[in-house]
């Protein structure tokens, strides 16, 4: 028998028919919603009077436009109302799970899927969400997908999808101190740039990545997409399975057993054949920021922005255009440049061990005066989870304070928005032109990072706190 890449063995499973010269009809397991990309594909349903053929396969959840602070009030901002309560609607008419504000399983869409237990190895996920890639981490094929594919797989399960072709990223060696997930992806982006796997499907691998917590896979995998890839996955372990076990919605007893078996054979074989193969040593890796306006402008957080001529010339214009919008100069140092927001939170580090590594960093310090802090939990889970561990009381005493799970400051699509011209040192997952609010200038880096920059009130390397 040909070997066969992880990537391949879970494709050719879910893979209903291919069309000749075209796309593969491809069978979905798990769909999720959100209050975005969903009422356009209720309403199309509803046009040509067509039912959901699985609405037991599809979870939906509130998350982009819910407010951080009051949410046990009506939403303030008109459009965030109607789009949460036009959800609540849709999925009361079509029968589909709705975990809506103030649930106890609401939240993020990409953390409560994970945390619930829901994402399973071996799974095809998607979501009208481009970071549907997080679900990788379990050994998934994950992706985002559009609204009117939405419908599609309301209507039948399926997915007409063209497939990728595949890439392996191996990164071999230790991280150094102050080092997280979140640097590894950010210097892998940075090294090949944010199209450099456009048309990929890619798999990360070797020691480096072995190593990580599963929440921590779940940073390196959602932001796969930033680097033009269709989604990224990271091999089902022990880690996966001790993560798994006991979940909500994860299999239990007989079942549990059944499923991990299957599970153990979810991997790579030995001879199997990528497109392509990129290997990076976690030595060479430091702490990350961002300098430009897309994720793949990122530098050592104690290195320089690079001089125009060492840009490639074709990249050049919007390297320019890119310190210009940021006020930069090619060649500065981001070093103790003052910041003016931290956003601790998103899809991509929100999760509980984003919020425990940010808390140690600033225990026992005060927040900088010059510094807004918003610390957003991804999900009422992550939350309460915070809440009981006291890592509320941390922040507190530092002067933070615990907002409530949304996808907040991210994209700016609610209340938590970055003014114009200010500077926000942010753990989400893109630092586009007006992504966290008009005029709004975004750094990325990962919680030791932000933390850093919370209480010194300027960019500095994370290693000398931690």
């Amino acid at each position: 028998m040909e070997p066969k890449t992880l990537f391949d063995k879970i494709w050719d499973r879910h893979v209903v028919e291919s069309i000749e010269g075209g796309p593969d009809i491809l069978y979905i397991d798990r769909h999720y919603i959100h209050e975005v990309t969903s009422p356009q594909a209720f309403t199309g349903l509803e046009k040509r009077g067509v039912q959901l053929m699985h609405p037991e396969k599809t979870v939906a959840t509130a998350d982009h436009n819910i407010p951080t602070k009051g949410q046990h009030l009506p939403i303030q901002e008109a459009l965030s109302r109607v789009q949460v309560k036009t959800l609540t609607e849709n999925c009361e008419r079509h029968g589909v799970t709705l975990y809506g504000l103030n649930h106890p399983y609401n939240g993020i869409v990409h953390v409560i899927g994970t945390e619930l237990g829901m994402s399973l190895p071996g799974m095809t996920m998607v979501c009208g969400d481009s970071h549907t890639s997080t679900h990788g981490a379990f050994g998934t094929i994950a992706f985002g997908i559009g609204t009117s594919e939405v419908e599609m797989v309301f209507a039948s399960q399926c997915v007409l999808q063209p497939k990728p072709k595949k890439m392996r990223i191996t990164i071999d060696g230790k991280l150094q101190k102050g080092v997280t997930s979140k640097d590894i992806i950010l210097y892998v982006i940075a090294q090949i740039s944010a199209s450099g796997a456009t048309g990929y499907f890619v798999e990360f691998a070797g020691e480096a990545i072995r190593a990580l917590s599963m929440e921590a896979r779940m940073t390196v995998c959602n932001m796969s997409i930033e680097m033009g890839a269709r989604g990224g996955m990271i091999a089902p372990d022990e880690v996966t399975f001790a993560y798994l076990k006991g979940r909500e919605f994860a299999p239990k007893g007989k079942e549990w057993d059944t499923a991990l078996e299957q599970w153990k054979q979810l991997k790579t074989d030995e001879d199997a054949v990528f497109d392509k193969e990129l290997a990076f040593s976690a030595q060479d890796i430091g702490p990350m920021i961002t300098y430009g306006t897309n994720p793949g402008m990122g530098i050592a957080v104690d290195g320089n922005i690079p001089q125009l001529d060492s840009v490639p010339e074709k990249a050049q214009a919007s390297f320019k255009k890119s310190l210009q919008y940021m006020d930069f100069e090619a060649g500065s140092a981001l070093m103790g440049r003052p910041v003016d927001y931290v956003f601790l939170g998103s899809c991509t580090n929100g999760r509980i061990e984003d919020l425990r590594s940010f808390a140690a960093v600033v225990r026992g310090k005060q927040k900088a005066p010059n510094v807004t802090a918003w610390i957003v939990p991804g999900s009422q889970q992550v939350a309460k989870q915070a809440i009981a561990e006291g890592l509320d009381k941390i922040l507190e005493e530092a002067g933070f304070e615990l907002r409530e799970p949304g996808c907040s400051a991210c994209l700016a699509m609610n209340e938590d928005k970055i003014p114009e011209g200010k500077y926000a040192v942010s753990t989400s997952n893109r630092n586009f032109e007006g992504r966290q609010g008009p005029g709004a200038r975004t750094m990325l880096a990962s919680p030791l990072t932000a933390a850093a920059a919370a209480v010194t009130g300027k960019i500095t390397n994370p290693a000398e706190l931690v």
